[in-house]
């Protein structure tokens, strides 16, 4: 049994960080690499969590048009509940002053498009989505427009955070470490550090991309709008986006290509 219980607390502090051992009376969640990888963890779940939830109890398996009109499903709790635990880490992650911007922006971002939802389902989708929304609020022009604006501000600050500041971070490291003589004391691989800033890179262009898409698909007068819009390509722009976002932050928190 003990050597269970070390198992399971082993696995628990690689994956989350957590030191069971640490004599300080301190919040695991005051470590940048902990915010960092629940940021991660949550953004790449999300997606699936949303389709497989509406899946179980309701039996639609097709995605939605979006990721945000699983507000106005049973997966809405769930939508809810990890999309303000991302901003509420993001408001409190703090790693340089560019970084702390970026983060706090994207909460903002991230708040807002839960409190400006996206226009509801039975106007704009297909009847088999009547059996599954459980919500409805009347469409209106412009707070569809600030959700898009609220959501493209969260997206965006996070591709920034990746193409930018994640790399700068990293870079400041390595300069900083540069100057130290003790070998031993030195926690930041050069090489290792610059493979982080190469996905960091191909991340933050991944979730342009998307965003770009996003914006040219949605345009009324976009050229491939009904295929755009019958193969429901924001919601898989949006997980890929997020899943990007995810991965970086995994990254950022040393749980995969660690620069150690």
């Amino acid at each position: 049994m003990p050597q269970d219980n070390l198992s399971i607390k082993g696995k628990m502090s690689k994956m989350f960080n957590v030191d069971f051992h640490s004599t300080k009376d301190d919040i695991w969640l005051q470590n940048a690499n902990t915010l960092s990888r629940l940021i991660g963890y949550l953004g790449i779940l999300l997606p699936f969590l949303l389709w497989g939830f509406l899946l179980l109890i309701n039996g639609h398996l097709k995605v939605l048009p979006s990721i945000s009109h699983y507000y106005f499903t049973r997966s809405n709790v769930i939508f809810i509940c990890v999309v303000s635990l991302i901003a509420i880490f993001l408001l409190v992650y703090k790693s340089s002053k560019s970084g702390f911007i970026c983060s706090t922006l994207a909460a903002i971002g991230a708040l807002l498009l839960l409190l400006f939802p996206t226009n509801a389902l039975v106007d704009s989708c297909c009847k088999i989505c009547n059996s599954v929304s459980i919500a409805y609020v009347d469409d209106n022009p412009y707070r569809n427009a600030f959700h898009f604006i609220s959501a493209a501000l969260f997206l965006g600050s996070l591709a920034v955070m990746s193409l930018l500041v994640f790399p700068k971070d990293n870079l400041l490291r390595i300069k900083k470490e540069s100057l130290l003589k003790d070998e031993a004391i030195k926690t930041c691989n050069p090489d290792k550090a610059k493979k982080q800033n190469s996905v960091y890179l191909v991340c933050g262009i991944v979730m342009v991309i998307a965003l770009l898409i996003i914006a040219g698909g949605s345009s009324i007068d976009s050229v491939f709008n009904g295929y755009y819009t019958r193969n429901n390509l924001t919601f898989w722009m949006e997980a890929i986006a997020v899943e990007a976002f995810g991965i970086s932050w995994l990254v950022r928190g040393e749980r995969i290509f660690k620069s150690k």
